[in-house]
């Protein structure tokens, strides 16, 4: 029997891709012998190893998901996310898949993935499962090697972006001085988000008060 995990990393940034991986085994052992858990338990250097030996040992498949993707989603970013997990599991074709639940009704978010899927599957949805299932933290694990990846890619195009996270002071600043400087956000930035909208509007506010007569006191 084939097993497979499925996580994803950049669920909550403003800016760079959300990227999905799974990682498939005949047996968890196998996965748990390499000292897989939770990416954001191990330092950098071992996530780049791990995320190495992983991907010369046993299938993987990622799938990265642009930020203009996201903003034309047309669909719940629950749903979205459903779906890409679902075409993670489909090109692993195992038996089972554990998927980390992005509902906070993880059988609401297992039933979900189901219905996208192409291929007879069970799929087991638990909250927390990069924690406690060596499948799932062996994909955590590749999903945000890959993320950090393509956010130093960016780096190198577009200067210090932080993690690309709401949360981060570098990422803030990035964003609020790109969009003064451009009158608009950057591409790589999730136009959709409340990050952003809130910075463009406080933008076109201050515009407004740049011109003559903009100050109606």
């Amino acid at each position: 029997m084939i097993l497979c995990g499925v996580d994803e990393a950049g669920k909550g940034a403003v800016l760079g891709p959300l990227v999905v991986a799974g990682v498939a085994c005949r047996r968890k052992q196998d996965l748990a012998k390499l000292g897989v858990k939770d990416s954001k338990a191990l330092s950098p250097a071992r996530r780049e190893t791990l995320a190495a030996e992983l991907k010369a040992s046993f299938p993987v498949e990622v799938l990265v998901i642009s930020p203009g993707e996201i903003d034309s989603r047309g669909m719940t970013m629950n749903a979205l996310m459903a779906k890409s997990h679902a075409r993670v599991i489909d090109a692993l074709h195992p038996a089972v898949a554990v998927v980390d639940a992005c509902d906070v009704v993880a059988a609401r978010y297992g039933a979900m993935v189901s219905s996208h899927l192409d291929r007879p599957c069970r799929v087991v949805s638990r909250h927390h499962a990069d924690q406690h299932h060596p499948a799932v933290s062996a994909a955590s694990i590749v999903a945000k090697v890959e993320r950090d990846h393509a956010i130093e890619h960016l780096k190198r195009e577009f200067g210090e972006i932080g993690s690309g996270y709401p949360a981060d002071p570098f990422t803030v600043r990035f964003l609020e001085e790109y969009v003064s400087t451009n009158q608009g956000p950057p591409p790589i930035a999730r136009r959709s988000w409340e990050t952003v909208r809130v910075l463009l509007a406080r933008h076109e506010q201050a515009s407004l008060f740049d011109f003559p007569g903009g100050d109606t006191e």
